[in-house]
């Protein structure tokens, strides 16, 4: 199931965010690297069409987890920055520069649940091809895995 395709009939005065974009930002390069089709493929099974509200794209959601974990925010902190921020909506998929949040931080819980383990690992998966393709990660940084077990007491009677 595709995402409802936003009506665009009241943007006059609206503008692109890859109006105000420089094209050789980071965010910028990285939204043209990466196929966001796939995740309509692989996530499109998740929703129920004529039920509930409509579906907000993949593309959005993707896009808001990969910034949340790049810039390590919290789910309501990812979408206040993303109001402000026209590289973060560009990379989004968002067509107009949007002065609202585009999803209540709830949801991204809720749509993190749903994917479960395998939608994860598909979006690790997308994350590691991009770095290959930018030349950001070399495929001999794949070959071994450093898992960082350290725990940190926590003082009693505090």
């Amino acid at each position: 199931m595709q995402a409802k395709v936003r009506d665009c009939q009241g943007e006059l005065y609206s503008f692109q965010p890859d109006f105000l974009c420089n094209e050789t930002h980071p965010l910028f390069r990285l939204s043209q690297v990466i196929d966001w089709s796939q995740f309509d493929e692989a996530f499109g099974s998740l929703y129920a069409e004529g039920q509930g509200r409509p579906a907000k794209p993949a593309r959005l959601l993707v896009g808001l987890h990969y910034l949340k974990h790049a810039f390590d925010l919290s789910d309501e902190e990812v979408i206040v920055r993303w109001v402000e921020n026209p590289y973060w909506q560009y990379f989004c998929g968002e067509e107009y520069f949007c002065h609202e949040f585009p999803i209540d931080p709830s949801l991204m819980t809720k749509w993190r649940n749903r994917l479960k383990s395998a939608g994860l690992e598909k979006l690790l998966e997308s994350t590691i091809v991009a770095g290959l393709k930018t030349k950001v990660l070399k495929r001999t940084s794949l070959q071994r895995l450093n898992v960082d077990t350290t725990v940190q007491e926590y003082p009693f009677g505090a």
